[in-house]
């Protein structure tokens, strides 16, 4: 089994007036396909810096970052999104669901991207929040829905691409402890069953154990493996 996310001295310095901060120092691991991996820390330790340049959100200062061997710090921002529309499925800690479109639009809206027909689009739509037991929601705004659910409708949406890596921020950071549980087993049977790469951002402990690998930063630096 190769690797399929590989960061090698990656550096990210921010300028703020005339001091340099360095959110990530010098950080070297690498994932192997279909591995369930949470990247650990307290705040400020460059967890969602880390997040954000693996996902192609943004450049490091320094090194290099490999998905799928190849090496998406010297890609132009083109290529970048037509990454970030097929090989990696974001699930952020606030949802990001636009609030005028129903469930099954929110779904929906990445194939639009991707030039998926219509009928195409809807059919997955539907299959997918079925998935993740929301079927008796598909026509609701995500106002009309409990935060849990909204989780679910990002998961659904982060797969109707069939990325190779789904990427969480926070993923429970807005739940209760008992939906965040039910949202840690929908990405525990992702991984299980369906084989996919999960990178999960946490500071929370029991979240990431779910995990079956964890990497912990600190102050922007690798401070060891479990």
């Amino acid at each position: 089994m190769g690797y399929i996310i590989d960061i090698q001295d990656v550096w990210k310095t921010f300028k703020l007036g005339d001091t340099e901060v360095h959110a990530v120092q010098g950080l070297n691991f690498k994932i192997k396909e279909k591995e369930f991996v949470a990247i650990q820390g307290p705040s400020g330790s460059g967890k969602s810096t880390t997040f954000n340049m693996i996902g192609c959100l943004d450049f490091p200062t320094k090194g290099k970052i490999f998905l799928d061997n190849q090496d998406i710090t010297t890609l132009a921002e083109s290529t970048l999104a037509r990454i970030r529309g097929r090989k990696i499925g974001f699930v952020f800690q606030t949802f990001n669901l636009i609030p005028s479109l129903t469930a099954l639009e929110n779904v929906a809206l990445p194939m639009i991207f991707q030039n998926t027909p219509k009928e195409k689009r809807i059919e997955k739509a539907q299959h997918l929040l079925t998935q993740v037991n929301l079927q008796h929601r598909l026509n609701h705004k995500p106002g009309e829905m409990s935060g849990g659910e909204r989780q679910r409708v990002a998961i659904a949406r982060a797969l109707v691409n069939d990325p190779e890596v789904i990427l969480a921020d926070e993923p429970t950071g807005n739940l209760d402890t008992k939906t965040g549980e039910k949202i840690m087993d929908i990405f525990k049977a992702l991984h299980k069953d369906h084989q996919k790469t999960i990178v999960m951002v946490t500071h929370e402990s029991d979240i990431a154990k779910h995990a079956k690998r964890k990497v912990f930063l600190r102050d922007g630096r690798l401070f060891n493996h479990a």
